[in-house]
């Protein structure tokens, strides 16, 4: 099969080929600029996208240093409180407590943790707590009641307590407020 060839000696053939070739060129001119259009729309989508996750980022790092601060201050009010404040677990375990409830049982917070609450009450006291801390479980409300606490040495304290159940959860919160110097 033989290509024909244009013949370019024919003025309105070389004036065919000349527009068909200008054509060609004006879209392949058009396609760039749409490409380079695209890109220009890509590339300032992308930045956008950029700048919005800068300013995330500048909004985590606000919400990040204030609960950072928001923490630094409750732990501090929690340890300094000059009321002892105990999480007790539902068996009895001492799941957290402050530096003032650890003076009241008489050792150091770090080896109060994880031991039970009740090898602290008096014997005395061990019903009367007993009674408080079921009736917590049970009612779900705020109870109170007053025992002696203390450790082996001797160094009973009659304490008040309140305590409540964390909502949807099995923990109780008390309160521990030294009465003996007000009974004396």
């Amino acid at each position: 099969m033989k290509i024909e060839e244009p013949d370019f000696t024919d003025p309105r053939e070389l004036r065919k080929q000349a527009e068909k070739k200008l054509q060609q060129r004006k879209e392949k001119a058009l396609q760039d600029e749409a490409d380079k259009g695209d890109a220009q729309k890509l590339l300032h989508e992308l930045q956008v996208h950029q700048i919005e996750l800068e300013m995330q980022n500048e909004e985590l790092l606000k919400a990040y240093e204030t609960a950072e601060a928001a923490l630094k201050k409750f732990t501090m009010v929690f340890d300094q409180a000059p009321l002892g404040f105990v999480t007790l677990e539902s068996d009895g375990t001492i799941a957290e407590m402050n530096f003032a409830a650890s003076d009241m049982l008489g050792y150091r917070r770090s080896s109060l943790l994880g031991s039970n609450f009740r090898l602290y009450v008096s014997d005395e006291s061990l019903t009367t707590f007993a009674d408080f801390f079921l009736k917590t479980y049970t009612t779900q409300q705020k109870e109170a009641c007053k025992i002696m606490l203390g450790n082996d040495s001797g160094s009973m304290r009659q304490v008040y307590i309140e305590g409540i159940v964390i909502e949807n959860d099995n923990n109780c919160m008390l309160s521990l407020v030294d009465v003996t110097s007000f009974d004396a």
